[in-house]
Parts: structure tokens; C-alpha cells; sequence
């Protein structure tokens, strides 16, 4: 096995003016995505620097936290220097760390088992895709048995709505 690399990270304050996003930068963030990114700041703080790399301070990871950070007005954000790669490890380095999060996934049961003891803390947890999913899945076929017993048949995919026959 060869020897991992661990260099001597540091964090350094700059102002998001003074980095520059990569021109290649394979990510793209909807502004869905920069409004979660922003309130996740506001909410915690910027605890997760943009990596950068090179004299000119290029942008490695972190083009969503960038813009999230001139949205919000910050003064500085929070950078690693990532100088110790070279031009191609970096480069893959870029598309090794935005692939990783497409390729994790959740453990539901314990996710649900966070969310309610956050929920039962009182933290707001209703602007969350998972909460609002957890709140919104009903049971389709339980939907339908409920509608039977209706004048009117309900679907409980689509909504439509249709009498039902007297008997």
C-alpha cells in the first residue's frame, strides 16, 4: 500500500472576491441549492472551507459555498490551500469530491430517529426535504380504502374525482 499523503492543512480568511471559480468546474448549483447552502450558514456558520489551489487562489471545491457567501454579503470566508497537488490532482481531486456525495446514501431509520429527536428538541425541521417527505407519504392504498367509503371516489395519485355508482 502506498503511504498517504497528509499534509499540514491551514486555514486561511479571504475576502470571495479574491477567488476564482475554476472556468471548468464540472458542478452546477441551482439556486435551490445555494438557498439550502445559505442557510446552512446562517444557521451554524461557514464551518466548511473552500478548498483552493494556486497563486491565484482557484476555486478546487466549494463554487456553491462561494456563492452562497457573496449572496449573504460575507466580508471573508474560510479557504484550505491545496497547493501541495499538482494540476491533475487537483483537477481530479474536483471530481472525486462532488461524486462522493452522489454516491453515499442514508440509513432511513436512523435519519427518521435524528429528525424526532431534533423535532422533540424543538428544532424546525419542516424546511427539510426529508421532514416535509416523512409528513407528506401516505399510504396509496390506504388513501383509496378511505375514498370507498366516500360518496365520490377519489384517485390518491392524481386527484381526480368521479361519483360513485349507488348500489
Amino acid at each position: 500500500m502506498s503511504e498517504i499523503k497528509m499534509p499540514d492543512l491551514q486555514i486561511v480568511y479571504l475576502r470571495p472576491d479574491e477567488l476564482v471559480p475554476y472556468e471548468r468546474n464540472t458542478r452546477v448549483h441551482t439556486p435551490t441549492d445555494i438557498e439550502q447552502i445559505k442557510t446552512s450558514i446562517l444557521r451554524v456558520g461557514f464551518d466548511d472551507p473552500i478548498g483552493i489551489w494556486g497563486e491565484h487562489n482557484v476555486i478546487v471545491e466549494g463554487h456553491g459555498r462561494l456563492i452562497a457567501a457573496k449572496e449573504l454579503g460575507l466580508e471573508r470566508v474560510p479557504c484550505i490551500r491545496l497547493d501541495h497537488m499538482t494540476d491533475a490532482q487537483r483537477r481530479r481531486y474536483a471530481i472525486d469530491h462532488n461524486r462522493t456525495q452522489e454516491l453515499s446514501s442514508w440509513d432511513f431509520d436512523k435519519l427518521e430517529e435524528e429528525i424526532a429527536a431534533l423535532m422533540l428538541q424543538g428544532v424546525d425541521m419542516s424546511d427539510t426535504k426529508f421532514a416535509l417527505k416523512a409528513l407528506a407519504e401516505e399510504d396509496p392504498a390506504q388513501e383509496f380504502a378511505d375514498a370507498e367509503k366516500q360518496k365520490n371516489h377519489v384517485c390518491p395519485r392524481c386527484g381526480h374525482v368521479w361519483a360513485k355508482e349507488d348500489a
